[in-house]
């Protein structure tokens, strides 16, 4: 399961900092994954790249993005 980033998203970057994984970027950011660089998911806000994305398992007992939201944008991705 990964989570993801809603339009409600207000881009504080406060997940940002706290996911374990490395797995949120700033809106317009490239990431990596496995050596390789990617374009931006998304650049309109603060996004979640979902092969990275473990739910903070091994972790933290809940995904840390999750309860650091302000804006509760982040939810459970409907797509995996």
């Amino acid at each position: 399961m990964a989570h993801f980033i809603t339009d409600d998203c207000i881009s504080c970057a406060a997940c940002e900092a706290d996911c374990p994984n490395e797995a949120i970027y700033a809106a317009g950011d490239s990431y990596t994954f496995n050596g390789q660089t990617f374009a931006a998911l998304n650049d309109e806000h603060t996004y979640i790249v979902p092969e990275k994305c473990t739910d903070c398992k091994g972790f933290h007992d809940e995904p840390m993005c999750v309860s650091l939201c302000p804006s509760e944008a982040i939810i459970v991705d409907p797509n995996r």
